[in-house]
């Protein structure tokens, strides 16, 4: 899915990030503590006249991206398959949920007290290969890297567009940027060809210690009740869905949550079911109870504070997991059909989007690719998916290739 160069043609409503973006090093304007200063260059200030008002500070959009690095094994979580024969339903039994009609896994039993606040998609699918570092580059920014040419994060874009002058960043990446996947690809959550002013904020670059009084109250989860932080979890992923709403809720306007940074030396959803990899054990004991706790705690949370209407939350991931099981116990890679889900943002929950067959082995009905998926984030930001991006050499890109937001999300 390479990037069309030609018969592109900018759109008259949405901005041109030629203007927006520079070749200036984001190392040159310095990480919290000289975001604590303003981060008033000319870029910036170029960006923020073409957004749209902000809400008492904060964007009149945001996004959370939160990406199951592994590739979660969809027959296993949200779309389960209680018909099919044992070796392709595997060992865990369907659930009820609020939504009437829909089921999902029983590792997730907090995710079934709040699915009327999410859409879950059964049809996706790419047509990359069957590696971690190819889907996640289809899937963060609608396409696959050729000829060299990285194109950005859908929240480098996003930075690009709607960035608005702060003392904090507009994108921040937790707990941190993804490892390698193996397949010695880029990870697809750099800027790209936008520039190092558009590369996402990891903690990494804090200095807290020098930053502004909001900057430090935003990264501030300490100051959450005992009650609060043990409702998230106490372990990586649960603190960055923490932050992911800290952050929004001070103004940050993009927000990235990796579960896992690594399908190497550690648990991910990687069940292959031989080591070093997880297995259906690690899923049931380890991984789903972190992620069903963390995930629906960051829900309720927006929602009760009222921001759940303007924040787009995104689950994706690389791909699926076979439908049948391996000799090892487990799931190996499969980018035929998977699984992602939405809330937030003007979704409407509650439903089911697609169809796979009768063994998740491919889409049976509106079947999803990468670049409705990176639409569909940009719909939700309230950006035109008909614009285009412009890379060094000048030469533009469309937003996202001949493709428009799933149809039914939104409501």
């Amino acid at each position: 899915m390479s990037s069309q160069t030609s018969n592109s043609v900018q759109s008259p409503s949405a901005p041109s990030l030629e203007s927006k973006c520079t070749r200036r090093s984001f190392l040159e304007v310095g990480s919290l503590g000289a975001l604590a200063g303003g981060l008033g260059t000319a870029g910036l200030n170029t960006a923020a006249a073409a957004s749209p008002t902000s809400l008492n500070g904060r964007p009149p959009r945001a996004g959370i991206l939160i990406f199951n690095v592994g590739g979660p094994s969809h027959v296993d979580t949200f779309d389960v398959k209680p018909e099919a024969p044992v070796e392709i339903r595997g060992p865990f039994r369907p659930i009820a949920t609020r939504a009437p009609g829909v089921q999902i896994s029983e590792l997730f039993p907090r995710h079934a007290e709040i699915a009327d606040k999410f859409a879950l998609v059964r049809s996706c699918f790419h047509t990359g290969p069957a590696v971690h570092d190819a889907g996640w580059q289809l899937m963060q920014t609608g396409r696959f890297f050729t000829a060299g040419l990285e194109t950005p994060h859908v929240g480098a874009v996003a930075n690009s567009l709607l960035r608005q002058p702060s003392d904090l960043p507009y994108h921040v990446v937790l707990p941190d940027l993804m490892g390698r996947g193996g397949g010695n690809l880029a990870q697809a959550q750099s800027a790209g060809f936008l520039g190092e002013t558009c590369r996402p904020f990891t903690q990494r670059d804090a200095g807290l210690e020098s930053a502004s009084d909001s900057v430090r109250r935003a990264f501030d989860i300490a100051s959450e009740p005992i009650s609060v932080r043990d409702r998230y979890g106490r372990h990586p992923f649960g603190r960055s869905c923490l932050l992911a709403r800290r952050l929004v809720e001070h103004g940050v306007g993009f927000v990235t949550i990796n579960t896992f940074q690594t399908v190497f030396s550690g648990i991910s959803w990687d069940t292959h079911g031989r080591s070093p990899f997880s297995n259906f054990s690690d899923l049931q004991h380890r991984i789903a109870p972190m992620y069903d706790s963390a995930y629906t705690a960051l829900i309720e949370d927006l929602d009760q504070r009222g921001l759940l209407p303007t924040t787009l939350v995104c689950n994706l991931c690389e791909f699926g997991r076979t439908p049948r099981i391996n000799p090892h116990g487990g799931r190996d890679h499969w980018p035929q059909c998977y699984t992602v889900y939405f809330a937030g943002g003007g979704v409407r929950g509650g439903q089911v989007i697609g169809r796979s067959d009768s063994i998740g082995g491919s889409p049976e009905e509106c079947p999803v690719d990468p670049p409705s998926i990176a639409a569909t984030i940009f719909h939700g930001l309230g950006l035109d998916t008909r614009g285009s991006l412009v890379d060094p050499e000048g030469r533009r890109h469309p937003m996202v290739d001949n493709a428009t937001p799933i149809p039914g999300l939104f409501g």
